[in-house]
């Protein structure tokens, strides 16, 4: 059982790091969402040089919300048996992972510290979850 858990993350990727006493472990997790996707359904236009498919953007926003939710889902599973969790990376994907840790029981309670932080390799990473969680053991 991790003790600790740093991620990384991003709307492309997660790196989550599991920290216990003696070990550290790399878990990369690829989002597979789709920005751009291409919803089924629309109607073609009576102009002959028109829009061939014409399709909602609320749709297509609300299926790129469902996959990142999906995707969020996943890491929070794979970080469930963690006691504390560091978050931290680029952008907003660190804000809306925390938001749905929130509707998680649990899980809430088991957020260390939000940082951001630049685009870093694997072993940059796991060196700055290990730094977070030792600076946090000597205050």
């Amino acid at each position: 059982m991790a003790i600790c858990a740093g991620i990384w993350i991003d709307h492309k990727k997660a790196i989550i790091v599991s920290l216990d006493k003696e070990h550290s472990r790399v878990l990369r997790m690829d989002s597979h969402v789709e920005r751009h996707v291409r919803v089924k359904g629309g109607s073609r236009t009576p102009s002959p040089y028109g829009p061939q498919d014409v399709v909602s953007e609320k749709k297509r926003d609300e299926r790129y919300k469902r996959q990142l939710r999906e995707y969020y889902r996943g890491v929070i599973h794979a970080i469930r048996h963690a006691r504390k969790v560091f978050i931290f990376g680029p952008g907003q994907a660190k804000i809306e992972l925390e938001e749905e840790m929130q509707k998680k029981p649990g899980m809430w309670d088991k957020i260390a510290g939000i940082e951001p932080a630049d685009k870093m390799t694997d072993a940059q990473i796991v060196a700055k979850v290990r730094k977070f969680y030792r600076a946090k053991h000597d205050q």
